[in-house]
Parts: structure tokens; C-alpha cells; sequence
């Protein structure tokens, strides 16, 4: 079991920075591929980014590529996400989850994610 807790949102200008972390407290922490999905209102929860043990396997959305850096601090059982030039179209409520680091492909889907935080809500205004 994994428990999963975001931190770090809030409201902020287009064009401003956030970084939003992710505390996982149970098993080990380096045995999980880490990911960032958002969810705005009215739409389906989307993949944001991934990140495997090593740190070296990263992967982004298209719409954030360029824009957010994802990172983990395995001492720290931390996952990061730091998110520049934000726009509106970033308001969303931003998830981590946790998938098995057994995973062979880039787990972009929710459900290849077997651990879910509680959420922390981004709100970005023009």
C-alpha cells in the first residue's frame, strides 16, 4: 500500500511558475513509476507526466512539454512537478499516482496507475 498526498496548488497568473509535490509514505518508494494526471471541470482526467525510478525516463504531455519538469527525490519519497509559463487552460485538479516499476511501457493511462493522491486544485487566470 502506498499513500499518496499533493501539496503545492493554488491560484496564480498566466504566465507564473508552481510546483506542486507529492509525498508517498508505505512501500518503497523507488519501486514505483511516479505520474502526474490533471482533471479540469466537465473533462476526463488527463496524463500530465511520468517519471521512472532512475529519474532518467521522463515523459510529458504534448500540451505541457517544454513548459513542466517533472522530478523525484527518492531519499525523500518526493515527486515534483514544476510547472512554468502556466495558461488557464492548466486550472485542473493535478493528481500523482503511483504505478508498479515492473510496468514495460510509459504508463500514460490512469488505470496502468494503481495509487491515487487526494488531489490539490490549480487555478491559473489571465
Amino acid at each position: 500500500q502506498v499513500h499518496l498526498a499533493e501539496s503545492g496548488g493554488g491560484l496564480a497568473q498566466a504566465g507564473d511558475s508552481l510546483t506542486l509535490s507529492c509525498a508517498a509514505s508505505g512501500r518503497t518508494f523507488s519501486m514505483y513509476v511516479m505520474g502526474w494526471f490533471r482533471q479540469a471541470p466537465g473533462k476526463e482526467r488527463e496524463f500530465v507526466a511520468t517519471i521512472r525510478w532512475s529519474g532518467k525516463t521522463l515523459f510529458y504531455a504534448d500540451s505541457v512539454k517544454g513548459r513542466f519538469t517533472i522530478s523525484r527525490d527518492n531519499a525523500k519519497n518526493t515527486v515534483y512537478l514544476q510547472m512554468n509559463g502556466l495558461k488557464p487552460e492548466d486550472t485542473a485538479v493535478y493528481y500523482c499516482a503511483a504505478a508498479p516499476s515492473t510496468i514495460a511501457t510509459i504508463p500514460l493511462r490512469s488505470d496502468e496507475y494503481d495509487y491515487w493522491g487526494q488531489g490539490t486544485q490549480v487555478t491559473v487566470s489571465s
